[in-house]
């Protein structure tokens, strides 16, 4: 009776797989380490691009120091070579915050487009709460004390200015180290729900005064509605007495 050849043992087999994963990695790690240089070079490029534009724009009435850090490609991207990469802002974006810097092949055999991740900070001087502020509390000058934050670190805008919030009112709580911004605070109202309020209707050429009831409360610059003496009702704007200006 022939005898049937024996089945390779598991420890032979382990060492077999182990010898094909070692070749294809070895095959592999030369693209994978051009991949990387070139997409450490695109990096430099970015980099480069964004400090000569960033020293460019700096400087004005309230200077900020400015710094950019770029983020990395996606590793599985595969880009063919280029000779000429320009680099870009993408339509709506600007150089503030998080947001992204576009990089596109200009002399290549295959045209590409990407985006690198950035970060852009801009530190200047703010005012920063020295302790925790209740929603609705008013705040005064003993509230923040000066210091040099990142303006860029939230959307909204920096109050830099300490006439610009002193005597105005938290919409919500605010904790002490918060810089700030003018999403933090409002102005006071100047009138309530139902309280009368004079009129100043503005047309071509005339502006007539009258009075109606307020129908929400109203502070300096928002748009209120208000019910005039023969029930007709009219939007305006908040001035600084408290009157509302119309406009038909």
């Amino acid at each position: 009776m022939p005898h049937s050849p024996s089945r390779p043992s598991r420890a032979a087999r382990a060492r077999r797989l182990l010898w094909a994963a070692l070749a294809l990695a070895a095959a592999l790690a030369p693209a994978a380490r051009a991949q990387s240089e070139a997409g450490q070079e695109l990096s430099a490029i970015g980099q480069r691009w964004l400090d000569k534009t960033l020293a460019q724009t700096q400087g004005g009435a309230l200077p900020l120091r400015m710094e950019v850090s770029v983020g990395a490609l996606d590793p599985r991207l595969r880009l063919a070579p280029c000779a000429r990469v320009e680099p870009y802002l993408p339509a709506g974006a600007r150089l503030w915050g998080r947001t992204r810097l576009g990089l596109r092949c200009m002399d290549g055999p295959t045209r590409w487009n990407v985006f690198l991740p950035i970060t852009v900070k801009a530190f200047g001087p703010a005012w920063v709460l020295a302790g925790n502020v209740a929603s609705g509390e008013v705040l005064s000058e003993a509230d923040a004390v000066e210091a040099e934050v990142d303006w860029a670190a939230e959307p909204a805008a920096i109050v830099a200015n300490p006439q610009a919030w002193v005597g105005l009112i938290a919409t919500r709580p605010l904790a002490a180290g918060q810089a700030l911004r003018q999403n933090m605070v409002r102005a006071p109202d100047l009138f309530k729900a139902g309280s009368p309020v004079r009129v100043v209707v503005q047309g071509p050429g005339y502006a007539v005064t009258s009075s109606g009831q307020a129908m929400s409360a109203g502070a300096q610059g928002q748009n209120v509605r208000v019910r005039m003496a023969n029930g007709r009702i009219v939007a305006g704007i908040v001035l600084e007495d408290g009157t509302v200006e119309a406009a038909l």
